[in-house]
């Protein structure tokens, strides 16, 4: 399958690790996003989720967008996205994307208002404290008010959702923009903190939006969040992983840098396919003597 690369083919990063003498970490996830958008990628869609049926997975998350910007954001497309995602045979998370909310108020034909469908994915996708999937694992949920931010562990590993999607992360609507940033930045904070108090060896964060214009450069709408997620990082003695969709744009890179211009080491993300790419991502967890390793390839 066709596919876009960041930084030539290196897709393996070995990332240093200073924490505990936990058991040793080897496991796979999945993460994909931003599809199914046409009527041909919502027919293969159930071949994919069987795809990654076949695999040896702990989990799989898809990060957001699973409709097109313009098309209606019907209960009945929602309730179809949960039977499809219900299919899978791993624990299933989901985070919301633009086109299932932000974007409701511009479909060329019934529109809905954008906060009103965000509670409706909650309803059907961020409902109890479990997951989707025919495996369910259990969930941490930060609140009422937002239950699409989620968290759990996995063999010494932190994962986190936040419902942070492009482009600009809704900053157009300056309420509720504020209220779910403020929300964003504790529930990271904490999140980090929780990490430290167990000895994970990594945190890995999930969201839709690409924050990044180019390397270093916040996106409108990010500037916060990353730099609240910056000053965490580098606090932090492990590693972390943010997995995003967005721009449709396969890559595994180190997009911060230091003031001297270098990567921040101990930060990488990984950005999945979408559309027109119809695809997942498979990333290893492995560690060997106290060093993490992020390994993601193309699911097929």
């Amino acid at each position: 399958m066709f596919y876009k690369l960041i930084g030539g083919a290196a897709l393996s990063l070995v990332l240093s690790s200073g924490i505990g003498a936990a058991d040793s970490a080897d496991f796979t996830f999945a993460a994909f996003g931003d599809t199914p958008y046409t009527r041909d990628e919502e027919a293969r869609f159930p071949d994919l989720i069987a795809e990654m049926n076949r695999e040896k997975l702990a989990f799989v998350v898809h990060i957001g967008d699973f409709k097109n910007a313009i098309d209606a954001c019907t209960d009945a497309v929602y309730e179809q996205r949960r039977q499809w995602f219900d299919l899978s045979h791993h624990p299933f998370v989901f985070t919301p994307g633009d086109n299932e909310w932000i974007d409701c108020g511009r479909a060329f034909a019934d529109r809905r208002d954008p906060l009103e469908r965000l509670q409706k994915l909650r309803e059907v996708f961020s409902s109890g404290t479990e997951s989707l999937g025919q495996r369910p694992i259990r969930l941490e949920r930060q609140s009422r008010d937002y239950p699409e931010h989620a968290r759990w562990e996995h063999e010494g590993v932190l994962f986190v959702t936040l419902n942070a999607p492009g482009p600009d992360n809704n900053s157009r609507m300056a309420e509720e923009h504020a209220r779910r940033g403020n929300a964003i930045e504790e529930w990271i904070t904490q999140s980090f903190a929780l990490a430290r108090s167990r000895g994970a060896r990594a945190v890995v964060f999930f969201m839709q939006g690409n924050p990044w214009a180019a390397a270093g450069q916040p996106r409108r709408g990010f500037a916060r969040m990353l730099g609240t997620l910056a000053s965490a990082t580098r606090a932090f003695k492990g590693e972390v992983l943010l997995v995003h969709g967005d721009t449709h744009f396969y890559r595994v890179d180190q997009p911060w840098r230091d003031a001297a211009g270098g990567a921040i080491a101990n930060f990488t993300r990984v950005e999945v396919f979408g559309y027109p790419v119809m695809n997942w991502v498979r990333i290893r967890v492995s560690e060997e003597a106290g060093r993490i390793r992020f390994t993601a390839t193309p699911g097929s």
